[in-house]
């Protein structure tokens, strides 16, 4: 548990044993919280939760909010910048810049750096039409077209349908728009889950390949054998298996985030909260405040988690169990059906991933270790390999860290650039 949810469960706990019982004393009749926190005569008033729309728009870009609807049903969303407003190249044809999150995350990652640093603004600028994705079951897509969302069915999906469906989807979107139509594909950008997902689509869907003139996966995250990760390696050799824990924990929401929940993180993270610091690392107390973006932490911690499936996450458990990237194994009897076999088909086909893939990892990589990032690059038949130099940096530091325009988001608009520069 990070030190801003202890933080806040401090203060509800403060909340609950201060707050005043009904006259009649009786537990049962306790004052509503959440009536409480907006009463005026109480002087407290909490502002919204912020959207990426929103992280977007307080630096002066536009913004634009996309429904796209996948061939299973769900209904995602996808925020744009289609154009920058210091280019004012609104009426040029401008190449489209993809951005996937990481599992946990949504959108907001991306802008949460801000126009000097954030990924998103960096490309606006460089004249790209910049879209940021979500992954179904998070803060911004959890809309389906015959499900709702206390329906079961609904969460009973993993990063492969993200990857297989909703990332397919999201591509084929951007393409058909005005801007989209006529271009060959779209330069893909994916942080963590953001990298299983792609090699799902272009290893399971090859003609997708077709549709990608750069990927840059960041901490690339497939084959998961070295993972050392805490959480990982203590849950794993339980979820990680079709057993009775699995089955117990399988198909919800993970940490289900309500209205009030995520207005009293966001209010307590934000930068100008005066009790901010519970939201930051306690390593990060040096003169130079630490390897990452504090405030860019403070305002990711007030969104996040966005949602997820337990899914998704037993899904990785079972990939560090078995030492496989292959898809989910549903136990024996699911599995005959879908697979023909008692456990999941082979490892997905990555040889056949065509599409030139960016590898960037390093050293200090948790969860994806080098020797795991290197036995996936042995299977791409078409990679390039960025190893950080810098031996501290970590998962983390790839969205984060205050040398990532540096390091990370430049060379990445430089490669982009080079590959339009050789096609036009």
């Amino acid at each position: 548990m990070s030190a801003y949810h202890i933080a806040v469960f401090t203060i509800l706990v403060g909340i609950i044993r201060g707050a005043p019982l009904a006259n009649d004393g009786n537990p049962a009749n306790v004052t509503d919280f959440y009536q409480l926190f907006n009463n005026p005569d109480a002087h407290l008033s909490f502002a919204k939760a912020p959207t990426t729309i929103d992280f977007i728009e307080e630096h002066g870009y536009p913004a634009e909010r996309h429904y796209v609807t996948t061939e299973d049903g769900y209904i995602i969303s996808l925020f744009r910048i289609p154009y920058s407003h210091n280019l004012q190249n609104q009426d040029e044809k401008r190449p489209i810049a993809f951005l996937q999150h990481g599992l946990f995350g949504s959108s907001d990652v991306w802008p949460s750096l801000g126009p000097d640093d954030g990924l998103p603004f960096l490309l606006s600028d460089a004249g790209y039409d910049v879209w940021l994705g979500n992954a179904r079951g998070n803060r911004y897509s959890k809309n389906h077209t015959s499900l709702s969302l206390k329906n079961p069915n609904f969460w009973r999906f993993s990063w492969h349908e993200i990857g297989y469906f909703d990332i397919a989807a999201a591509i084929d979107y951007t393409l058909s728009t005005e801007n989209g139509l006529g271009q060959e594909g779209i330069h893909y950008v994916g942080h963590s889950q953001g990298t299983t997902v792609m090699l799902v689509l272009t290893s399971s869907r090859p003609e997708y390949n077709d549709k990608i003139k750069t990927s840059h996966l960041l901490a690339p995250v497939a084959f998961m054998d070295h993972m050392d990760d805490i959480m990982v390696n203590s849950l794993s050799p339980y979820l990680g298996f079709n057993n009775l824990y699995s089955t117990l924990f399988c198909s919800q929401e993970f940490l289900p985030h309500n209205d009030f929940v995520l207005a009293l993180l966001y209010n307590i993270c934000r930068p100008n909260s005066i009790v901010s610091g519970f939201c930051s690392s306690s390593e990060e107390t040096t003169e130079d405040q630490g390897r990452t973006n504090k405030t860019a932490n403070a305002v990711i911690s007030g969104v996040m988690p966005a949602g997820v499936s337990t899914d998704q996450i037993l899904h990785y458990m079972q990939e560090h169990q078995s030492g496989n990237f292959r898809q989910f194994d549903f136990g024996t009897k699911k599995n005959i059906k879908l697979y023909g076999e008692e456990t999941p088909i082979p490892d997905y086909p990555t040889e056949l991933i065509t599409s030139k893939m960016h590898l960037w990892y390093s050293d200090n990589d948790d969860m994806a270790a080098v020797e795991d990032v290197l036995r996936l690059a042995a299977t791409l038949p078409n990679k390039v390999m960025h190893h950080m130099e810098d031996e501290l940096w970590d998962h983390g530091d790839f969205a984060n860290n205050w040398e990532v325009r540096r390091y990370i988001n430049d060379p990445i608009i430089a490669i982009m650039n080079e590959y339009e520069a050789n096609i036009n």
